[in-house]
């Protein structure tokens, strides 16, 4: 059973940082590609990024001079770096893998 974990969320004042990570687990092998996305209150669910188990990756134009992505291959995780957050940023985080959504995590950004 595909099971798929987000953390690191939080409150955090604006400029801040902050560092989500996916756990994808019940997989036996490496998933080719895992990616984040969001949802903000009223709106739609957002693609951030993605990065490959080959190492290759794609940042939202939106976000790509403040957000990063990174991935340990091998462990299935994924990782998503914020840097100069801002009110907007505010929503549900939530990671895509394996066909499986994860439950997201929260991130709040106060000004």
């Amino acid at each position: 059973q595909v099971q798929v974990v987000e953390s690191g969320g939080g409150l955090v004042q604006a400029g801040g940082s902050l560092a989500l990570s996916c756990a994808a687990s019940g997989i036996s092998s490496s998933l080719s590609s895992m990616a984040w996305w969001r949802q903000a209150p009223g709106k739609s669910r957002e693609f951030l990024a993605t990065a490959t188990s080959g190492g290759v990756t794609h940042v939202a134009d939106s976000v790509k001079e403040r957000f990063s992505i990174s991935r340990d291959g091998a462990k299935n995780t994924v990782y998503l770096q914020m840097s100069s957050l801002k009110p907007e940023d505010t929503a549900v985080y939530y990671c895509y893998a394996g066909a499986h959504w994860g439950q997201g995590t929260q991130v709040t950004v106060s000004s």
